[in-house]
C-alpha cells in the first residue's frame, strides 16, 4: 500500500497550512448538511434525525458529527474550501466530491465559484436505500471537475457513469455515513496509480474528529500491515 498520512484538526484551516499543488487529486465525501428544513432539525444530532447512528446489524454506535448549515451557508462554506483543494491539487489533476440530490445544485455552484471546471456527475445507486411513495431516493452524486485540462500525460480507462454498490453494513460500518470500498476502488481508477490524493473529510466536523481519526489510522494500518 502507498504511504498516507491522517491529520486530526479543523479541516479548512489545515488545508490553509498545506503547499500548493501537492496533490495529484481531490476525492472526498463531504458533510451534505442536508437533514433538517428548520433551525430546530439542523441543530439536533445529525445521527438521530438524519442518519442511523447504530448500524441495525451490528448494533454499533456511532460518533455524530456537526450537520448544521443551511443550503446558502453550505454553499458560501463549500466554495471556500473549494478553493483550498483547487490551490492544492496540481493543474491537470481531478476532483470527485459526494453529494447529495438535495446538495447536487448547491455543490455544482460551489464547485465553479471555486474555479474547478465541471466535467460531469457519477452515479452511485444504493441497493440497500428505504422505500417510499413515489421515487426512492437510492442514488448519491459524485460531481467530477478538474483544475484546467485534464492531464494529457495520462490516459484513464473508459469508466461507466453508474456505479452500483450497497451501502456498508455490520463490521464495514465504520462511519454514519460510510462509502463501499469497491465504490472508491472504482472512483480512483481515474487517477495514476501512483497519484497523491487529498481527502479534507477523512473525519468530519469537530466533535467526531477524534474519533474517526482513530478509527481511519487503525483501517489503513491493518491494510498497510
Amino acid at each position: 500500500m502507498s504511504e498516507y498520512e491522517i491529520v486530526c484538526g479543523e479541516s479548512l484551516a489545515t488545508l490553509r497550512e498545506l503547499p500548493g499543488h501537492s496533490y495529484d487529486a481531490l476525492i472526498t465525501d463531504p458533510p451534505y448538511c442536508s437533514g433538517g428544513t428548520t433551525s430546530a432539525e439542523r441543530t439536533s444530532r445529525s445521527a438521530i434525525e438524519k442518519y442511523v447512528s447504530t448500524d441495525s446489524v451490528s448494533g454499533l454506535a456511532m460518533p455524530d458529527f456537526p450537520d448544521q448549515r443551511d443550503q446558502r451557508s453550505f454553499t458560501i462554506w463549500s466554495s471556500i474550501w473549494l478553493t483550498e483543494t483547487l490551490r492544492l491539487v496540481r493543474p491537470g489533476g481531478q476532483a470527485l466530491v459526494f453529494t447529495d440530490w438535495r446538495q447536487l445544485p448547491a455543490i455544482s455552484d460551489a464547485l465553479q465559484i471555486a474555479g474547478w471546471r465541471w466535467r460531469g456527475i457519477v452515479v452511485w445507486q444504493k441497493t440497500s436505500a428505504r422505500p417510499q411513495p413515489g421515487f426512492r431516493n437510492e442514488c448519491e452524486y459524485v460531481l467530477w471537475g478538474s483544475n484546467g485540462q485534464l492531464d494529457p500525460d495520462h490516459k484513464p480507462p473508459f469508466l461507466p457513469g453508474v456505479y452500483t454498490h450497497p451501502s456498508p453494513r455490520g463490521k464495514a460500518r465504520q462511519h454514519i455515513t460510510a462509502k463501499p470500498v469497491d465504490l472508491m476502488r472504482d472512483l480512483v481508477r481515474t487517477t495514476r496509480p501512483e497519484a497523491r490524493i487529498l481527502d479534507p473529510f477523512a473525519g468530519s466536523g469537530t466533535e467526531g474528529v477524534p474519533e474517526y481519526a482513530d478509527i481511519a489510522q487503525r483501517r489503513l494500518a491493518e491494510i498497510a500491515a
